[in-house]
């Protein structure tokens, strides 16, 4: 197992602190532009007890997202949201007390060029970046411009093997993206029976936090995600019910149900 990196950002500084002392971790994702008082529910994430909160730029080709997600996008998009728009928003937020992670498609990082694209998160208070469609070979670029400030986090799958894992685990910044099963986001029935042996094998590669994701969608989910993992990413479930029409007092009071069910693991 490798060692704490020493120049681990705020995204993982935070998420350490809190895994280790105890704590399950719990980061939901919000589609930036999704309605006109969007950052009302980043507010009421945090409230929640989110630990860190994933805001997704909308891309109008979303190859790894189901159809929720996509339905969330084209929604966001209808309403003239773009990367810009949704970063001027987080700009004049006030502190949350939780980090903020960005994730999109590498069209819109090349789109301004890596250096611009991360320079601008990093203005807007973000401190992390999901990009699931790079993968770790072509990622230097994108690395390079983001050691500044932003953290990049990688994915790995179950297929990954292991050098690879290895590899993703190492570069990787602030967290692991444990993809709990080969396919799209989305709300599943059950846990993925792959979810346990992918996140024994990145925990043995690295120390960094393992934030399990696609697919977690209700208490008891996550509540059996936490017994692998350091904690859950909650996408489509949230998603959904903003779609239809949950406000952010309403995802509060569901994102408290899968605060209590980490706590008590």
């Amino acid at each position: 197992m490798t060692s704490p990196t020493l120049a681990a950002g705020v995204v993982e500084r935070h998420l350490r602190a809190r895994r280790d002392a105890g704590r399950g971790l719990l980061m939901p994702y919000v589609t930036g532009g999704i309605t006109p008082g969007w950052t009302d529910y980043l507010r009421a994430f945090a409230a929640a007890g989110a630990d860190a909160i994933e805001v997704g730029l909308p891309f109008s080709d979303p190859t790894l997202d189901g159809v929720t997600i996509q339905q969330a996008s084209e929604t966001a998009l209808a309403r003239g949201a773009s990367t810009r728009r949704i970063l001027a928003d987080l700009s004049g937020m006030p502190d949350l007390g939780v980090p903020l992670v960005a994730s999109t498609y590498y069209n819109l990082v090349l789109h301004d060029g890596p250096e611009s694209f991360c320079a601008a998160l990093r203005r807007a208070g973000v401190g992390g970046l999901i990009v699931p469609d790079l993968p770790v070979h072509e990622a230097d670029e994108l690395t390079d411009a983001a050691a500044a400030g932003i953290e990049l986090v990688l994915l790995a799958s179950p297929t990954t093997p292991r050098p690879r894992l290895a590899e993703i685990s190492r570069r990787s910044r602030g967290f692991v993206y444990a993809v709990s099963l080969m396919g799209t986001t989305g709300e599943r029935a059950a846990l993925a029976a792959s979810a346990a042996e992918l996140t024994e094998r990145i925990r043995c590669v690295t120390d960094r936090p393992v934030l399990l994701g696609f697919g977690i969608s209700t208490p008891d989910q996550a509540r059996e995600a936490r017994r692998h993992a350091d904690g859950v990413v909650v996408g489509a479930a949230v998603m959904r019910r903003v779609l239809d029409g949950a406000g952010p007092d309403d995802l509060r009071a569901f994102l408290a149900t899968l605060r209590r069910a980490l706590d008590q693991e």
